[in-house]
């Protein structure tokens, strides 16, 4: 099995993310800022195989990776949950009509004692949507699928040219540590 595959239990989720990125040629990342995904966009950063930068919003990120895909850039979206409720009308006119393989990590919030009930309403609605648009999305729960799960999906998705949702539930990265 290659290490696109199987994932090392001794490697760190963000770490597993990175590397399956770069075994992919996916070289620009663009993201809206997120605590729990601080890890995994320090790690990109400091690539140098990685062009990464901030967005103001995620649906500008997802502009930026569709007209990159369209130079020939493979790229992918960073974002929380919230950030999701912005994107089904870019996702609905662009990315799946264009048939454009966006490649998007959601940081998974409002369930596991989120207190904030705005990321709660939107984790609720965000599969829903997904589904509703018929947009692949997979609820990575578990570290040992981690690498199986990304790695095939991103193939998928350029072979298909189609969108993918990656839902990185706080079962897999910790989630956001609230106070008691």
């Amino acid at each position: 099995m290659s290490q696109t595959t199987a994932a090392p239990a001794d490697k760190p989720w963000h770490e597993i993310v990175l590397a399956t990125l770069k075994a992919n040629d996916v070289k620009l990342i663009v993201y809206v800022p997120d605590r729990v995904l601080t890890r995994l966009i320090a790690a990109l950063h400091a690539d140098a195989f990685f062009t990464v930068f901030a967005a103001t919003r995620e649906e500008e990120a997802i502009g930026v990776i569709s007209g990159a895909y369209m130079a020939g850039l493979r790229g992918a979206v960073l974002m929380q949950t919230s950030g999701f409720a912005t994107l089904p009308n870019a996702l609905a006119s662009l990315v799946a009509p264009s048939q454009i393989p966006a490649l998007l990590f959601v940081s998974e919030r409002g369930t596991l004692g989120e207190f904030n009930l705005g990321q709660a309403l939107v984790a609720k609605t965000m599969r829903p949507v997904l589904d509703a648009l018929a947009i692949e999305n997979h609820t990575i729960t578990r570290h040992d699928e981690l690498a199986f799960i990304v790695d095939r999906s991103i193939k998928q998705a350029y072979a298909t040219q189609a969108p993918v949702v990656f839902i990185l539930s706080p079962l897999l990265t910790g989630g956001k540590v609230f106070a008691a």
